[in-house]
């Protein structure tokens, strides 16, 4: 049928989750990187597979009317962002049909109420947090990986990043030559520094640079402190971080502060959080508030509510809905999440909040034996939940269901699931853009059980 290295000619119609155009000769999907939908164009197919192929853009015969230059220079090799070619408003209608997509597709669902896409009021430079690593490959290059690749894109300007983490990656590049400090080399083991950290808080201004280093010794530091306090004045922090492992894991176990303090705060509405190093925090304040809210309103608390929050991370969300539940159990494994969580609910004078280590789907059927749950809301990484949990919320019998998803394809699957236990119904999905000029969106859904309990839970 078709070799690799054909050339074809395609309408593109839709755009995949990575981003890609996607349209079809004689039935058979394409995937074309940089391609829109609205456009004819020529592809050299580059992968050829049983259902679909993957394609090399080469000519466009027909534009789209959303199609626009990118605002960086290296968007084409960079694996950062994947839409800068197309404006904003196409952006969120991009979104959004791929959250319908998904859900039609994959979910087998017809009339759902979609809202269209919460977007994002500055979705450019809004991201508070950089990791970018640091290779030698024809010369010293900081910046991003090249899509599929472990080849480093040198950027001298991210246009998503907060301008103040752009200053970091120039003074560390700035010091690294100055005093000729060895780079990580991925295939020997051998080479200092492996990343370059930044984070910067909206609220306060505060601001933490870091380094990877494959060993404690760090020469040159104190240099490297007062280029950076020469460059940005109100530098809060300076962190080395220690990962002698040969792995794809950014961070080691070891953080050591070189100036300042071992965190920063930054708020997500009302609430005050620290952030250390290797503290996880939504990278899109302003959004992640958004996000929040939409949850919290999904939730219909009166202030009466029992509520488990599943995968609650360092406790964001547990936060918000324990402002209007009774009770608020967040359950999540990661051990340091939840360390974090506690002493974020203290720091805000949270008292209705509990929270736990433990696997999500166990901590979930212990306290739904003890205690009648009235609202589950759970915010899953990208590949969903496990069979078992969905049966186990289930099984629990809330009134309200609140998922929030990061990937609309795990998220049809698992909503499938629940609605065909035959106890909940779709109400209401939300989507929202946390992340700007790249093809990811979050979703928060409503689903809704079919006969609540009415009766008084149980303490």
């Amino acid at each position: 049928m078709f070799k690799v290295g054909d050339i074809v000619d395609l309408e593109i119609t839709s755009v995949g989750s990575a981003g890609e155009g996607v349209g079809k000769v004689d039935g058979f999907a394409v995937f074309v990187a940089r391609a829109l939908p609205g456009e004819k164009i020529k592809a050299r197919l580059t992968l050829v597979k049983k259902s679909y192929a993957t394609g090399k853009l080469l000519e466009i015969n027909q534009k789209s009317p959303h199609r626009q230059r990118p605002v960086c220079e290296v968007f084409y090799k960079c694996g950062g962002c994947q839409l800068q070619h197309l404006d904003y408003p196409g952006q969120l209608k991009v979104k959004e049909q791929q959250v319908r997509d998904a859900l039609e597709r994959i979910g087998k669902f017809s009339d759902v109420q979609i809202f269209p896409v919460l977007a994002d009021k500055q979705p450019l430079n809004y991201r508070n947090k950089m990791q970018c690593p640091v290779a030698s490959q024809d010369g010293l290059k900081l910046g991003f990986y090249e899509v599929g690749s472990h080849k480093v894109v040198d950027v001298r300007e991210c246009h998503i990043q907060n301008q103040v983490n752009n200053t970091i990656l120039t003074v560390v590049r700035d010091w690294i030559r100055k005093f000729r400090i060895s780079v990580y080399n991925e295939q020997t083991g051998k080479g200092l520094v492996r990343h370059v950290l930044g984070r910067v808080s909206s609220a306060t201004g505060e601001v933490m640079a870091g380094i990877v280093c494959t060993q404690k010794s760090m020469p040159h530091k104190e240099e490297l402190i007062e280029m950076l306090k020469l460059s940005i004045p109100n530098i809060t922090s300076v962190v080395q971080n220690i990962n002698s492992r040969r792995t794809n894991v950014i961070l080691g176990d070891i953080t050591k502060v070189l100036y300042g303090k071992e965190s920063i705060a930054d708020k997500i509405g009302e609430f005050t959080f620290q952030i250390a190093a290797k503290s996880f925090f939504q990278v899109n304040t302003k959004q992640a508030e958004v996000l929040y809210k939409t949850a919290l309103d999904y939730a219909q608390l009166t202030g009466e509510e029992q509520v488990v929050d599943l995968y609650c991370g360092i406790g964001t969300i547990s936060l918000f809905l324990a402002k209007q539940a009774k009770k608020v159990w967040g359950i999540e494994i990661v051990d340091v999440a939840v360390e974090d969580a506690k002493i974020n609910a203290k720091a805000n004078g949270i008292e209705n909040v509990e929270f736990f280590k433990a696997d999500v789907n166990l901590a979930l059927e212990k306290i739904s034996k003890k205690t009648r749950l009235d609202v589950v809301v759970l915010d899953p990484p990208r590949a969903g939940c496990d069979k078992a949990l969905l049966d186990t919320i289930v099984n629990s019998k809330p009134k309200r269901v609140v998922y929030v998803s990061c990937n609309p394809a795990t998220l049809a699957r698992d909503l499938r699931i629940l609605v065909d236990s035959g106890l909940y119904e779709l109400v209401k999905v939300q989507p929202v853009d946390m992340f700007g000029q790249t093809s990811h969106v979050e979703t928060c859904v409503l689903l809704s059980h079919k006969n609540p309990q009415t009766s008084p839970p149980s303490l």
